[in-house]
């Protein structure tokens, strides 16, 4: 049978698994243990478990779960709202500044976490009720977690970028690196929009166009005063935090130490800090701080061990190479190829969740990227901020879901409105970086990797 032809075929029966709800491990090595079976001799049937061993059998995978663990400890203890709280004091005075506090502390959070989900709703828990107390639309007030949320794996540490290194072959550090200039144009690009709607909707309520009861809302029209100690003492307990981040992305730039290493330095490090800062005493905090640890590193790890087997099929029966061959011989224009991969990738990330488009796409978009010239950790950084525009768009958008369940009482359309201009600013980092390479690979380029 034709390899192409094959294809479709093994692809139509892969998604017709994952969409019929069974977890994604299982939707990824079920097709695949039945193509191998009908399609390969037995000897290389045999061969499975070895495959989905040396799937896991690898250092840099040990980087995940550690900073997994670095974002659980943070969410469990009040550092999360501290974090938000000393921020606020900083910026309340700019228009919807409660709320670009909200979005800068998902950022700061993004960079002890590595996962969106989890920073949507560490933030969200607390951001989202003290942005409806004081008075800030509904919208807004959801967009700005959903949005800021979507920071969780662009900010390094990333998980994505973690799981496309290991499956390209490609330095985890450059993705890392690669993505702070990209990760801080589109932070700021979501602050921007959320003053210039908040100054919009501060007109309309003054010209009686809007109705919002300005004495339950002081905050949101910014006549909420904080001194400077207030302002110190708020960002006193988390400028170890900070110093953790900084830290981190030092010993990355400066090739000391492994992603891995790195994590493994930080997790213990955020520990201790949480400890003494906090006084953490409760059993049930570390046994939350581990539960939440050992769910998400489980499933993502059985998500990459079987991940081995598709790519492997699709190796052996080659898919991947007859896909390279026929997209590298119709001759697209690097324009042209990069806008239908993003399109595929967003409707992917409709779709499905990141780590398992990274797993399912990386291995016949790989070749295909480099053929065509296009350096892999630039490449990995656009899938990354494309990945984080599906995580906050419909049907199956995972931060939407996080956000509704934080706040029940908003309606599924106004937070679908509040977050559509954040999935903007994410399509137009994308844009710039293609514009402006620089932006990602600078960085990397000045970097000594080890």
């Amino acid at each position: 049978m034709d390899p192409n032809i094959l294809g479709i075929i093994v692809i139509g029966t892969l998604f017709l698994f994952l969409f019929s709800g069974m977890p994604i491990a299982f939707g990824l090595g079920v097709p695949s243990i039945l193509f191998m079976i009908f399609f390969l001799d037995k000897a290389q049937f045999e061969l499975t478990a070895m495959v989905v061993f040396e799937g896991v059998n690898d250092f840099g995978l040990l980087a995940i779960p550690l900073f997994i663990l670095m974002g659980a400890i943070v969410a469990v203890t009040p550092a999360g709202s501290d974090l938000y709280e000393g921020i606020n004091k900083w910026v309340h005075k700019l228009p919807g500044g409660l709320a670009i506090s909200n979005v800068l502390a998902c950022g700061l959070f993004s960079a002890l976490c590595g996962s969106s989900p989890a920073t949507a709703a560490a933030i969200g828990t607390m951001g989202i009720p003290e942005m409806k107390k004081r008075g800030y639309p509904e919208s807004l007030a959801a967009g700005a977690i959903v949005g800021g949320g979507s920071l969780g794996n662009l900010i390094p540490p990333g998980i994505v970028q973690i799981v496309y290194g290991l499956a390209t072959q490609t330095s985890i550090g450059k993705l890392f690196i690669g993505s702070v200039f990209p990760g801080i144009i589109v932070t700021i690009m979501m602050c921007i929009w959320v003053a210039f709607y908040s100054l919009w909707v501060r007109r309309r309520v003054a010209k009686g166009k809007a109705d919002l009861n300005k004495d339950s809302g002081k905050e949101f029209y910014g006549d909420v005063f904080y001194t400077w100690g207030e302002r110190i003492k708020g960002i006193g307990k988390v400028t170890p935090f900070l110093l953790l981040i900084v830290f981190l992305l030092i010993v990355l730039y400066g090739g000391y130490a492994t992603p891995s290493e790195a994590a493994g330095v930080c997790a213990i490090a955020t520990f201790v800090m949480v400890i003494l800062i906090y006084r953490l005493k409760s059993f049930k905090s570390y046994r939350d701080i581990m539960e939440m640890t050992i769910k998400e590193s489980t499933m993502i790890m059985l998500i990459i061990a079987i991940s081995f087997l598709f790519t492997t099929l699709l190796t052996k029966l080659y898919i991947t190479q007859s896909i390279t061959a026929s997209l590298v011989g119709w001759e697209f224009s690097k324009l042209g190829l990069m806008v239908m991969v993003n399109v595929f990738l967003l409707i992917l990330g409709c779709l499905l969740p990141p780590v398992a488009i990274v797993l399912i796409a990386c291995p016949i978009l790989h070749p295909v990227i480099l053929a065509y010239g296009f350096d892999p950790v630039w490449f990995g950084v656009i899938i990354t901020i494309n990945m984080e525009v599906g995580m906050i768009t419909p049907p199956f958008g995972l931060n939407l879901f996080v956000v509704k369940g934080i706040a029940p009482e908003i309606p599924l359309y106004r937070v679908l409105i509040g977050a559509a201009p954040f999935a903007v600013c994410l399509l137009l980092g994308i844009v710039l970086c293609y514009i402006w390479p620089e932006l990602i690979l600078w960085l990397p380029n000045k970097m000594i990797t080890r």
